[in-house]
């Protein structure tokens, strides 16, 4: 063995091998995994030859980084500033790698993780959407999230302002677990507002992962690149809301060429919004109304390991459309006139109810309404019927 053989072997660990590759110049996942094939093995593509890596397809550049050590230099490097950041490092050879994700055409060679690397490999639905959602979207992105992570399911989705963040709402407020994929480094919460959130899913023993390196900042070619990690980690993508143009439909197209089940939330025609789901359904994916839409496309063997839901409200399988039940008079009258799915103001309601109800009985009825649940305020005194 030459000098430079055995530097390699005894100095690096394949981790920082492996970590290297991903972070060496224009290498990238697909050429990485590739790369380790043609030689046999992580170390042999450090021991090759400049000559051999170039013939192996590598530029110019991802060879000089690869042969001059470079690329391990600064795996080990990252290797520190992780530990120092509460990060731990799941390389594609390592047994802790989800193995979901691991089956996928181009799975990231490493993994940055904060929080339950456990989380990461358990049976799982991805919940994605518009970051423009409508009070319905958002609703039955929470609801769903809830219902099917307080059944045991991991919610898989991208920390986004809109659906995604409702998704992660919903699982922690059912003391679920969820993972947030992001577009940025582990260390970098984007959008900031969702640090809070951030906090609760890791509490709950959650997730924050992503294939960049810290202090990634949120370039926007990095979120459609994140998203076969969003599908690769799941077992199907639930779609609640999406635009004709939306990076939704990049969700979904991975998760068809994964081999993952895709569900879709029906949503009004007239909205622009639900132009994603609504085409998703007639080409196929399953139509979603409740959480037992998506529990029962299950495999057999997932569903006799989830766990049991908690009996309580938030875990109810009853329709979401389901009218309320013991309401008075005047609340029926109210909530006759709200929609989940479009904001009514409260000047519009007196109006439509002028002569039947007075100012102040609305008021009250809104009150009770809003205090069981039954309905949500918005800002600018709109309101909606709650899921």
């Amino acid at each position: 063995m030459s000098q430079r053989d055995s530097g390699t072997s005894a100095t690096y660990s394949p981790q920082a091998m492996w970590l290297g590759l991903a972070l060496a110049p224009q290498v990238g996942a697909t050429r990485s995994r590739r790369l380790v094939e043609h030689f046999g093995n992580i170390a042999a593509v450090y021991r090759a030859s400049l000559t051999e890596l170039e013939a192996a397809g590598l530029p110019a550049v991802s060879a000089q980084a690869i042969y001059n050590r470079d690329a391990l230099a600064r795996a080990e490097e990252e290797l520190l500033r992780a530990a120092t950041a509460g990060a731990s490092i799941i390389t594609l050879d390592d047994p802790a790698y989800p193995e979901h994700l691991r089956q996928i055409y181009d799975p990231p060679v490493a993994l940055f993780v904060r929080g339950s690397t456990r989380s990461l490999r358990e049976p799982g639905i991805a919940i994605v959407g518009t970051r423009h959602p409508t009070p319905y979207g958002l609703g039955m992105a929470e609801r769903l999230a809830c219902d099917l992570a307080a059944h045991g399911l991991i919610i898989f989705s991208g920390l986004a302002r809109g659906i995604d963040s409702a998704a992660h709402r919903g699982a922690v407020h059912a003391k679920g677990r969820t993972v947030a994929v992001l577009g940025t480094g582990v260390d970098v919460i984007y959008p900031r507002e969702n640090s809070r959130l951030t906090e609760s899913i890791l509490e709950l023993d959650g997730a924050i992962v992503s294939e960049f390196p810290l202090g990634t900042f949120a370039a926007p070619q990095n979120f459609p690149i994140r998203n076969r990690i969003i599908s690769g980690l799941s077992l199907g993508v639930l779609v609640v809301e999406a635009g004709e143009y939306s990076g939704t439909r990049i969700t979904a197209r991975n998760a068809l060429e994964q081999n993952r089940e895709l569900f879709a939330v029906p949503g009004n025609v007239t909205n622009k919004n639900s132009w994603g789901p609504n085409t998703l359904i007639k080409q196929g994916a399953k139509l979603v109304a409740t959480w037992e839409d998506v529990f029962e496309e299950l495999p057999s063997h997932v569903k006799a390991q989830l766990a049991p839901a908690p009996e309580s409200g938030n875990g109810s399988a009853a329709s979401l459309f389901e009218q309320p039940q013991k309401l008075g008079e005047q609340e029926r009258r109210v909530l006759k006139l709200l929609r989940a799915d479009e904001p009514r103001h409260i000047d519009q309601l007196v109006e439509e109810l002028e002569g039947k109800l007075s100012a102040s009985e609305i008021f009250s009825a809104l009150f009770e309404l809003e205090l069981g649940g039954h309905i949500k305020q918005l800002p600018g005194k709109n309101y909606v019927k709650a899921m």
